[in-house]
């Protein structure tokens, strides 16, 4: 017998992928907020009136892209930010031991600026749309390791001010989710070899033509919206870039 469910499928697809489309619009229009508990899977079945095996299908999915967070014994929430997470999941630097800790952060510049011809579209702007920039300085155990370069859309973080970056208490993502309401999920991420020029060696205290890895990363809110550009350059000199799937929690 076919599982169907009334004005859950009428484009076709899998049902767990309606029920998922479902989950996510009830979290963009608020009604689960980043870390409230969702419903049980008995009530989220009722609600949907699909089969269990259909809602964790659609809950594993929502879980493995980073939209839910299982909680063994207490049950799923909606994704929220705090430090650790920040650490395995979005921040890929370590030692080439394989130590991995959290950065100190300095905030060295802070400006407005424009979107050029390659910035507009990785965030889906125009080209000349207003951003917000700002570079920071990580240390790692003393050490400038890391250059970020971040640009912002204007219009999404018009609030945004030096002072709130230098005075957060937490995480970039947990400035973005707290005082502007918007959440990252998930990040698309690429990986070249630069030289440092003069600006970023004298950041991180080493020679013109030094070689940097750059990451250059797109961050996405619930809405699948780019939220975020972020270049970052890293010291090669006892450090490497590690995908949070390789890193031992």
């Amino acid at each position: 017998m076919v599982e169907q469910s009334v004005g859950l499928n009428p484009s076709g697809a899998p049902l767990y992928k309606e029920v998922k489309r479902k989950i996510i619009e009830s979290i963009r229009n608020g009604e689960w907020k980043p870390g409230e508990v969702i419903p049980s899977e008995k009530k989220l079945c009722e609600r949907f009136a699909v089969s269990m095996g259909t809602i964790r299908k659609a809950v594993d999915d929502l879980s493995g892209e980073g939209f839910l967070i299982r909680q063994q014994g207490r049950g799923t929430f909606v994704a929220t930010h705090n430090q650790d997470r920040y650490l395995f999941t979005f921040f890929h630097i370590v030692r080439q031991d394989g130590h991995k800790e959290y950065p100190k952060v300095e905030l060295m510049e802070f400006g407005k600026t424009k979107a050029d011809s390659l910035a507009a579209p990785m965030l889906g702007l125009n080209s000349g749309s207003r951003l917000i920039r700002f570079v920071n300085r990580l240390e790692l155990g003393r050490t400038p390791v890391v250059i970020d370069e971040i640009l912002l859309p204007e219009q999404l973080f018009s609030r945004l001010t030096e002072r709130t970056l230098r005075e957060r208490p937490a995480t970039l993502y947990q400035l973005y989710q707290e005082a502007f309401g918007i959440t990252v999920v998930r990040t698309q991420e690429k990986v070249r070899a630069v030289s440092a020029d003069a600006f970023k060696a004298s950041l991180l205290g080493v020679k013109i033509g030094e070689p940097l890895l750059q990451v250059i990363r797109i961050a996405f809110s619930f809405k699948d919206q780019p939220v975020e550009l972020r270049y970052s350059y890293v010291l090669t000199r006892g450090y490497e870039y590690c995908s949070a799937s390789m890193v031992a929690s």
